[in-house]
């Protein structure tokens, strides 16, 4: 058994590890042991945003879907069907007055027993102040 728990990854990190590539969020996700989980929704995420992901990342759109292949070979994509109904539930309950969008990520982590790796200070804070404390915090790159 792992000792390390999974690691949720949201889609505003997988959006920074295409944006800065190569980045620290790359190199972590290629260079650890961690088990990292996305739900189905940030497929979605990045397809909805993909003109903006070419423009701002400053990649051709073949290298930018190069690169997001080469990161989806290193997650694993956790079928949202899978996720009890409770820990939606539980999720949507911290999620609602904090930004509902975040739920299936939350919920994923509570299923998982994992961390969510995040850069949403609101989500953060917000779940904190409701005394949850599910985060990832990366190492330092050195």
């Amino acid at each position: 058994m792992n000792p390390v728990p999974p690691v949720v990854i949201d889609t505003n990190i997988l959006f920074s590890a295409l944006l800065r590539e190569p980045s620290h969020f790359v190199e972590l996700i290629f260079k650890t042991e961690y088990d990292f989980y996305i739900c189905e929704y940030v497929i979605v995420e990045l397809f909805k945003h993909k003109d903006r992901l070419v423009k701002q990342s400053k990649l051709s759109e073949d290298d930018l879907l190069r690169l997001l292949y080469r990161l989806l070979k290193r997650l694993n994509i956790y079928p949202e069907r899978l996720i009890k109904p409770s820990f939606l539930t539980e999720a949507q309950n911290l999620c609602t007055p904090i930004d509902v969008n975040d739920t299936v990520h939350v919920a994923l982590t509570l299923a998982l027993d994992g961390r969510l790796w995040t850069g949403d200070r609101t989500l953060v804070d917000g779940l904190r102040q409701q005394g949850i404390d599910i985060f990832f915090t990366p190492p330092a790159s050195g």
